[in-house]
C-alpha cells in the first residue's frame, strides 16, 4: 500500500506561480515512478508530469518549459513546480504514485484543486 497526501493547490493569477507537493508514506520501496495529472470538469485526466525511480522526466506537451517536476527522496515527496500559469491550467491534479508487482498497478492521491484566474 502507498498512501499520497497533496498540497499547494490554490487560487492564482494567469502569468503566476504555484508549486504542488505530494508526501508518499507506506511502501515507497514498491514505487517505480511519481507523477501528477490534472482533470479539468468534462474532460479526461491527462499527464502533466512524471519522474521514474532513476530521475527520468516525462511532460505533457502542453506543460513543457513551463512546468518542472523534481523528487526529494529523503522526505518521499515529489513537487510539481508550475510557472507562466495559464487560465487552461485549471484543473483538479492529482498525483499518482506506480508500482510494479506483476503489472503495474496505480495509486492516487484525493486531488487539489488549482484555480488560474484570467
Amino acid at each position: 500500500q502507498v498512501h499520497l497526501v497533496e498540497s499547494g493547490g490554490g487560487l492564482v493569477q494567469a502569468g503566476g506561480s504555484l508549486r504542488l507537493s505530494c508526501a508518499a508514506s507506506g511502501s515507497i520501496a514498491s514505487i517505480i515512478d511519481m507523477g501528477w495529472y490534472r482533470q479539468a470538469p468534462g474532460k479526461q485526466r491527462d499527464l502533466v508530469a512524471r519522474i521514474t525511480s532513476g530521475g527520468t522526466t516525462d511532460y505533457g506537451d502542453s506543460v513543457k518549459g513551463r512546468f518542472t517536476i523534481s523528487r526529494d527522496n529523503t522526505k518521499n515527496t515529489v513537487y510539481l513546480q508550475m510557472s507562466s500559469l495559464k487560465a487552461e491550467d485549471t484543473a483538479v491534479y492529482y498525483c499518482n504514485a506506480g508500482v510494479r508487482i506483476i503489472a503495474r498497478y496505480n495509486y492516487w492521491g484525493q486531488g487539489t484543486q488549482v484555480t488560474v484566474s484570467s
